[in-house]
């Protein structure tokens, strides 16, 4: 008692993440030599624009809309018309038959696997949530602050598939879910549709050999950023029941200032009634009802729409080919828009730092599971990408 806060979250305050800090440290850069000067590939910040039947919806709904409907509240769980939409999206791409119920809007995804973890865990029972390196940090303090345990499993490292049999071993009866992100932030690689159906059949093994479902977890704001003809992303919930889908419309549609986004239930999930009435619960209790009302409308008109992602193609392209050919061992990215190397030294963060002597910002991948390695953010201009080349090759040459 006293006067004592919570610590754990101060300590998360003060401390920002690693790619909060190298962007800050952009920032600063761009005032003290100019912005045309600085290469910085940190943050996932989409560059292309949003759909023009985005802009265009957004001048609709403001000549048409009332005031109280633009601004005004909408169901606790999101807007009807809303969530009805975004399940016949789905149903029409994918064969499905989701309905409006099955749905849960949120602000991004952030709030989604949060919300999810909040429905799923029983804190002070010991459960554990396995994800796959490399994965996005703030996993870590989601399912932490939602009371269990993160429980890293080591993926292939040449192409940075699952490895089933590292996997097997960290299955466990503490399991209760496993959380998948394909097409992968910071690797930039999709999961292959056999690696789906393998990691289905080993949780429905181990699900009836513990006497308790282990769900899977998918947090999908890449699912439409990938740039190959042959580059197919695995519809979770075919393949595996209990699945709960995160959502965000924040990569596809340009938007993530909006933070938008939401959680699928379907009805084929176990106990799906019960999972929909907790994250209900869980949204209440971290006080995440009710997300953006305008631009739940918004996506009731362009649940459908995609950014042009050949932008992101041609960058992907340029870098892929460029660092491979300096002499960077690079992971080759199907989608999302990052591309993951290795370091040219066994620090990392050393490497980021001496990449700065360049005006590269680069983040060090440790917090991401996967030691040595760097993330690069190629969602910028072409132009700073062709004019950054030079400077990447000058960092290769100096490990020469």
């Amino acid at each position: 008692m006293g006067n004592t806060i919570n610590t754990q979250h101060e300590q998360l305050g003060k401390v920002r993440s690693t790619i909060r800090e190298i962007f800050e440290y952009g920032n600063k850069r761009r005032m003290e030599i100019g912005a045309e000067n600085v290469f910085d590939f940190s943050l996932g910040n989409p560059s292309v624009p949003a759909p023009e039947m985005v802009k265009k919806t957004y001048m609709e709904l403001l000549q048409t809309e009332s005031d109280i409907e633009l601004h005004g509240y909408t169901s606790a769980q999101g807007a009807l018309p809303t969530r009805k939409a975004i399940a016949e999206n789905l149903n029409s791409r994918y064969g499905t038959a989701f309905h409006a119920d099955n749905f849960y809007m949120t602000c991004g995804a952030a709030a989604s696997l949060r919300v999810t973890l909040g429905a799923l865990i029983t804190p002070g029972a010991g459960e554990e949530v396995v994800t796959f390196t490399p994965y996005f940090p703030e996993y870590k303090v989601f399912v932490e602050s939602s009371g269990a345990k993160l429980v890293e499993s080591i993926s292939d490292p040449e192409t940075f598939q699952i490895d089933f049999t590292d996997l097997s071993s960290r299955i466990t009866p503490q399991t209760k879910a496993v959380l998948i992100n394909s097409p992968n932030n910071p690797s930039g690689v999709v999961i292959r549709e056999e690696g789906i159906r393998q990691l289905a059949e080993l949780l429905q093994e181990r699900s009836a050999i513990y006497g308790h479902t282990i769900y899977i977890m998918t947090d999908e704001p890449y699912r439409e950023l990938v740039y190959d003809a042959e580059t197919v992303v695995p519809f979770v919930t075919k393949y595996y029941d209990s699945t709960i889908v995160c959502y965000s419309f924040s990569k596809s549609l340009s938007m993530p200032g909006e933070r938008i986004g939401y959680i699928l239930v379907p009805d084929a999930c176990d106990r799906a009634a019960d999972i929909y009435a907790a994250v209900c619960g869980a949204g209440r209790a971290l006080g995440y009802v009710c997300a953006p009302s305008m631009v739940q409308k918004l996506i009731a008109r362009c649940a459908g729409e995609v950014s042009d992602v050949q932008v992101y193609k041609k960058n992907r392209d340029i870098l892929y080919g460029a660092l491979t050919e300096y002499g960077y061992k690079c992971v080759y990215p199907d989608g999302a828009f990052y591309l993951f190397f290795k370091a040219l030294e066994e620090d990392a963060g050393a490497f980021c730092n001496k990449a700065r002597d360049y005006e590269l910002l680069l983040v060090p991948a440790d917090s991401f599971g996967t030691p040595g390695y760097v993330r690069l953010a190629y969602c910028v201009s072409t132009e700073q990408i062709e004019k950054s080349l030079p400077a990447f090759k000058a960092l290769a040459d100096s490990y020469k």
